[in-house]
């Protein structure tokens, strides 16, 4: 499923931008791409589009490729970045974020 089928092109677009050169804040990004306002049972299907390889989790490797995920356009995070949002989301600490740990850092 297309990003664009469940948010809007231009938030995304908006929002890649913002961070084009800015250090990514996945908390930030979610808000601006209208996920924050968004119900629980449509952030799954945003995180099981970013969930590449369909485990139920977001790996630290899916993660560095986030933002292609909402668009092709969208750049690689750093290790740096990477590492922070994991660090972020990861409440349980087993190095990967699951749906509910997705869904708490969309809105908190």
């Amino acid at each position: 499923m297309p990003m664009t089928d469940l948010l809007k092109a231009e938030e995304i677009k908006k929002a890649l931008d913002a961070f084009a050169a800015e250090t990514f804040d996945p908390k930030k990004f979610f808000e601006m791409v209208g996920m924050r306002a968004m119900s629980a049972e449509n952030v799954k299907k945003v995180f099981q589009v970013l969930d590449v390889d369909g485990s139920g989790f977001i790996e630290e490797e899916e993660l560095k490729f986030v933002l292609k995920g909402f668009s092709q356009d969208g750049r690689d995070l750093t290790d740096a970045e990477t590492k922070a949002f994991l660090k972020a989301a990861d409440k349980d600490g087993d190095g990967k974020i699951g749906i509910d740990e997705f869904e708490a850092l969309v809105h908190e």
